[in-house]
């Protein structure tokens, strides 16, 4: 049986006042099917990237393997899918094949290039190498980004059966659900190993907070409580000792002051305040140990704007395509305060009429559509590569308001010391934070938002369908999280494919 251990890891970014990892305890089972979670920016993905021995840290990491990490780097996405498969692994025809047959995917697709993938093939097909030979350990970092409903059962389904172990990021609790027979969760403070999956974890998780919670507030009565009665016992001690010098004893026809007995008294009281004082900062160092991994979650702000117009987007049979469409012609309006949702498989053409909007579709289209002139908006893109530089040098370059857009970021749980790292340095969590942040900073009519949720954990999903509930901003979004869009979106229009032209 074989095991991953690491023993007294310690890791944290020269530019972080704080450590990622502190003197890290952890074995793994290279049999369990590993669910590794946490809030972006825990170091979800620098664990692995410790595992690969691509960081630097201090104490032991101990294994026998050969990890295979996904998404794999790309040198050269400009040519057929096959060959920058090739370029990253070596595999028989045939073995990609099965793999990709088992994902429910057209080996076809192994013949076209590259780039004209969607974000969900490309998902899989990048996937499929994992499991092509068993002698390697995947590491799965977000593999239901990009994903539909449907990918997402698939990839499930398809990681389900596998006999191997691995280790799977995601943000997704029903997928998790699926997939995992023990959780590892990076909380603010320590490691914790779950047996089980998502929901157990969930439900142990939440005891536990409800119990550190409960101690803390019966801790906080007693503090208080030992804190009145010290006081209390320290000032009759004072007072006593004052009557030395203050008070008699009538004996007789002369006035005699007992000063032994008052002192003696005054110090038995002394000595009892100084234990209940003791027996406080023992509760008090009790009460720090409490709390140390509930999280808090505040509300985002957004800058939405009013429009003179009432329709924002006009389309009547808008259909798109390069040499077939893409989908069958849709019309829709999108009125002011109303948020509709482009539903559809993964490469149905959703993030192509998001890009016809903004005049950066290069293939063929019918129909016609309206929009206002000048008419303000913000975009959350898929890819946001091109984001660099420091915080400050990216707010100006984006004529952002520095400190609205710092106070995004710290509230969807991005730790200030981060604040001083360029953003080319920062996890794919953090900078997807950067880019939504970036949406909510500027003042804008219409939101397109192109996939948010992609790397954002539970508590900014959370957070931003209270924002929107909240504002009520103008929007048109794409987004697989079925329970989200439930929440927030006033409209869904689904894009279907012409059967005839497949």
């Amino acid at each position: 049986m074989s095991k991953i251990e690491l023993k007294h890891v310690t890791f944290g970014f020269d530019s972080q006042a704080t450590l990622l990892f502190d003197q890290a305890d952890l074995t793994i089972d290279t049999q369990w099917k590993l669910g590794l979670i946490g809030r972006n920016g825990r170091g979800k993905t620098t664990l692995l990237n410790i595992l690969q021995g691509k960081l630097p840290y201090s104490g032991q990491v101990l294994h026998q393997l050969e990890f295979l990490y996904f998404p794999q780097p790309l040198k050269n996405k400009e040519q057929l899918t096959y060959y920058v498969l090739q370029e990253i692994s070596d595999f028989e025809q045939w073995e990609i094949e099965r793999e990709l047959n088992l994902l429910k995917v057209d080996p076809e697709i192994l013949w076209r290039e590259f780039t004209t993938l969607s974000g969900g093939e490309q998902t899989k097909v990048l996937l499929a190498l994992l499991f092509i030979n068993d002698q390697y350990f995947p590491l799965i970092d977000e593999p239901t980004n990009h994903l539909d409903q449907a990918g997402r059962r698939q990839v499930a389904a398809y990681l389900k059966k596998k006999q191997q172990g691995f280790i799977v990021v995601s943000h997704d609790r029903s997928f998790v659900d699926e997939v995992v027979d023990h959780i590892l969760s990076i909380e603010k403070s320590q490691l914790e190993l779950y047996q089980g999956n998502f929901s157990v974890y969930e439900e142990q998780k939440q005891r536990k907070d409800a119990y550190e919670f409960a101690q803390n507030e019966k801790l906080k009565k007693e503090v208080s409580r030992l804190k009145k009665t010290a006081a209390e016992k320290a000032e009759w001690s004072r007072s006593k000792e004052q009557d030395k010098y203050g008070k008699a004893s009538e004996k007789g026809s002369g006035a005699i002051y007992d000063t032994g007995f008052i002192g003696a008294r005054a110090a038995r009281t002394m000595k009892r305040s100084k234990a209940i004082a003791n027996r406080m900062q023992a509760q008090l160092s009790e009460k720090e140990q409490l709390l140390k991994d509930i999280e808090y979650i505040d509300p985002l702000t957004m800058n939405a704007q009013a429009s003179h117009h009432q329709r924002l987007i006009t389309v009547e049979n808008l259909s798109l395509g390069y040499d077939q469409p893409l989908f069958m012609p849709i019309s829709f309006e999108l009125k002011q305060g109303e948020r509709i949702a482009l539903n559809g498989a993964n490469g149905s053409g959703k993030s192509s009429i998001i890009r016809f909007l903004l005049g950066q579709f290069a293939g063929e289209h019918t129909g016609e559509c309206v929009m206002p002139q000048q008419l303000k908006i913000s975009y959350v893109r898929q890819n946001y590569e091109d984001n660099r530089g420091t915080l400050l040098e990216f707010s100006k370059e984006q004529g952002l308001d520095y400190q609205e857009f710092l106070n995004n970021l710290h509230k969807l749980g991005m730790e200030r010391s981060v604040f001083h790292n360029r953003i080319e340095q920062m996890s794919m969590g953090q900078r997807k934070k950067v880019e939504v942040a970036k949406s909510l900073a500027q003042p804008a009519e219409l939101y397109i938002w192109d996939e948010p949720l992609n790397y954002l954990d539970v508590f900014n999903q959370e957070q931003l369908e209270e924002l929107i509930l909240s504002v009520k901003p103008s929007m048109l979004l794409v987004e697989h999280d079925q329970t989200f869009l439930a929440k927030i979106a006033t409209q869904v229009i689904s894009l279907t494919q012409d059967q005839s032209s497949i």
